[in-house]
């Protein structure tokens, strides 16, 4: 489950996983962000199998944290999930969607600056 540093030894499973069985923390800001940016939580539920991890933060600040492309009837988002191993869950930090002034043409790399 582990590699000994608190990071998944697969992190999309292990994010998966904590969002099928709803092993979810909504934090207080993206709770704030997911109105205004017309995002659901349904949205993230529903869009669990389209996943794909594009960026990995591994000494994130408080927790080991991974960026994820998902698609949903909406449209295309991002959602910053941050892992806790040890307790077996997940947390959106945030999401939102992305732009092409930022993003590459299937929002899955970082333009350059």
């Amino acid at each position: 489950m582990t590699n000994g540093n608190n990071l998944p030894d697969e992190p999309l499973s292990f994010i998966r996983r904590c969002v099928r069985e709803r092993r979810i923390y909504w934090t207080y800001h993206v709770n704030m962000r997911m109105a205004g940016r017309h995002i659901t939580r349904q949205a993230i539920l529903e869009s669990v199998d389209t996943f794909e991890i594009i960026e990995s933060y591994p000494e994130d600040k408080y927790l080991p944290s991974y960026l994820v492309w998902a698609k949903a009837d909406e449209g295309i988002f991002h959602v910053l999930f941050a892992v806790d191993v040890a307790e077996c869950n997940v947390r959106v930090i945030t999401v939102y969607r992305p732009t092409r002034e930022q993003w590459s043409y299937d929002y899955r790399r970082r333009q350059d600056p």
